[in-house]
C-alpha cells in the first residue's frame, strides 16, 4: 500500500442560525491519496485487488478520522472516492462498495446502518460532498448531513483520493421524519 498522503479534515460547528449550540457538532474525514494501478488498463479486468486494498488503507484512515473527531461518540458516517481522470468511476465503486465498510464498522466498534458512499471522476482539487447517515440507525434523521471534502493538487489521473468520515450529527437538527415501520407499511400499500 503506498499512500501518497493523507489529508485530515476537522470542522466543529459551535453556532448556527445565529445560536449558540448546547453542543456543538463535530465532523471528521480522512483522505487518502493512492496510486490508481488500473488507470489506462482494460476496463475489463478484475477489480478484486482495488476492494481489498481499501479494508487496509480503510482501516488507516478510520483511525485518523476517528482522532480528529475527539473524545466525542460518532452517530453518523459516511465513504467517498474521486477517481483522476486516467481512471473509471468502477474503481471507485470497488474501493468504495464492497470492503471499506468493513474496516469503517471494526474501527467505530458497531454499524448496522448500510454507510452512504459518493464515487465521482474528476481532476484536482475538485470537491465531492459526502452524505452523512446514521451509523446503527438509517432512519437517524438528526444524523443526515453533508460534508464537502477536497483534498488541493489531488487526484492526479493515475490516482484516487478515498475518503472515510465520521460525525456527531447536524447543528440544530430538530426533524422526527417518518419511521421504518411507518415506511414500510407505506411500501405496503404502493406494492399491493
Amino acid at each position: 500500500m503506498e499512500i501518497r498522503s493523507i489529508t485530515v479534515i476537522a470542522r466543529e460547528t459551535r453556532l448556527e442560525g445565529g445560536l449558540q449550540l448546547l453542543r456543538p457538532t463535530r465532523q471528521a474525514a480522512a483522505c487518502a491519496v493512492l496510486a490508481n494501478p488500473f488507470a489506462g488498463a482494460d476496463p475489463r479486468v478484475d477489480l478484486t485487488p482495488l476492494a481489498e486494498l481499501s479494508v487496509e488503507v480503510g482501516r488507516v484512515l478510520t483511525e485518523h478520522a476517528l482522532v480528529a473527531l475527539g473524545d466525542v461518540e460518532p452517530r453518523a458516517y459516511s465513504k467517498g472516492v474521486i477517481v483522476g481522470t486516467g481512471g473509471l468511476l468502477e474503481h471507485g465503486a470497488a474501493l468504495i462498495h464492497m470492503r471499506l465498510g468493513l474496516a469503517m464498522r471494526r474501527g467505530v466498534g458497531r454499524g448496522l446502518a448500510l454507510i452512504p458512499g459518493t464515487k465521482k471522476v474528476a481532476g484536482p482539487g475538485t470537491g465531492i460532498d459526502l452524505l452523512l447517515g446514521g451509523i446503527d440507525d438509517a432512519w437517524d434523521y438528526d444524523a443526515m448531513d453533508i460534508m464537502e471534502v477536497a483534498v488541493p493538487g489531488a487526484p492526479l489521473p493515475s490516482e484516487v483520493v478515498l475518503i472515510v468520515a465520521f460525525a456527531t450529527g447536524r447543528a440544530q437538527a430538530r426533524i422526527k421524519g417518518a419511521t421504518s415501520e411507518q415506511v414500510a407499511g407505506l411500501v405496503r400499500d404502493l406494492t399491493g
